[in-house]
């Protein structure tokens, strides 16, 4: 039996790993968030406990209560902008609830399961390895390497799991996605900027949470990269829903990264290459049309 404490679990990827392995009976699950459980419509006999993973005292009381064999940490400030503007918020939820956690993992002997970003890297070099030394070119890389700093240097048994571009369709989550965006931008009639310049291997939410689960299962360490296969730029990405959906592909513009004004920088080219966790766990992840057609399927039930 695994007891497994799942973080941010209102988040899209949290949401998916509940999905997951709420069914599973050989799993005692916990799902923890900051503030109201707002999949208790979703999925009501989930067992939640509000944690903000901020406060080191609220990790410590969770974590020693339910006494989980595993904790998959997905909860992260993710948007890279707002990263840039607050600093200080960013720092504090992004590395130093890192150290809380590590340290009630430590205390009570969990095996850690850290999720980061290929935004610790540069983008000049992609797609990368599990080796590649990190170089990030924005604030929000930059609070991820130092988290991977902390999770290293931790004497409980600890797993990073680096992923790219995640999209999905979540309940009650105000962000959209790629997917979608494209898809509702195009049926309403209007032209969309798509950059051409930047390159990733974009992650379907389902995949990258049954990669938190191989690592969890398999009891895995070390570091592994969770990402779909397929380089892509978000123009090609966008060209594949007008695809999919029969739209008019016409209505894509190409854009660069100078088209926007952004406070962050972007990498150009990220991506992984996955073999390690393909060969190790398992991990076998959806075509990115194959992902549209899960994407497009859980929308329309919604």
């Amino acid at each position: 039996m695994k007891k497994i404490l799942i973080t941010g679990s209102n988040g899209l990827l949290g949401q998916k790993l509940a999905e997951l392995l709420l069914p599973n009976p050989e799993i005692e699950l916990l799902a923890t968030s900051r503030g109201e459980n707002k999949l208790a419509a979703l999925f009501p006999t989930l067992p939640f406990a509000s944690m903000d993973v901020t406060d080191q005292a609220q990790v410590e009381q969770v974590v020693s209560r339910f006494q989980p064999t595993h904790l998959i940490h997905t909860a992260a400030m993710t948007n890279v902008d707002q990263c840039e503007s607050d600093r200080e918020g960013a720092l504090k939820l992004n590395r130093d609830a890192v150290q809380y956690l590590v340290d009630a993992c430590e205390k009570y002997h969990v095996h850690l399961i850290h999720v980061s970003t290929d935004f610790i890297f540069d983008g000049e070099d992609g797609p990368y390895t599990e080796e590649a030394a990190a170089s990030p070119v924005n604030y929000y890389g930059e609070t991820k390497r130092l988290a991977e700093e902390v999770v290293k240097s931790a004497s409980c048994r600890w797993a990073i799991l680096r992923t790219v571009l995640v999209y999905g369709v979540a309940h009650d989550y105000g962000r959209t996605n790629i997917v979608l965006w494209v898809r509702d931008s195009l049926r309403a009639g209007k032209v969309i900027k798509v950059v051409e310049d930047q390159f990733r291997t974009p992650t379907l939410a389902e995949d990258l949470a049954m990669g938190c689960w191989l690592a969890a299962k398999h009891d895995a360490e070390g570091i592994f990269n969770i990402s779909g296969k397929e380089m892509l730029t978000p123009y090609q990405m966008a060209m594949q829903v007008a695809d999919y959906f029969n739209l008019d592909k016409g209505l894509i513009d190409k854009a660069d990264e100078t088209t926007f004004s952004q406070p962050a920088r972007r990498p150009p080219k990220t991506g992984f290459i996955i073999t390690k966790a393909e060969t190790q766990l398992g991990y076998a992840p959806r075509s990115f049309m194959e992902g549209i057609r899960i994407v497009a399927e859980q929308a329309e039930a919604l």
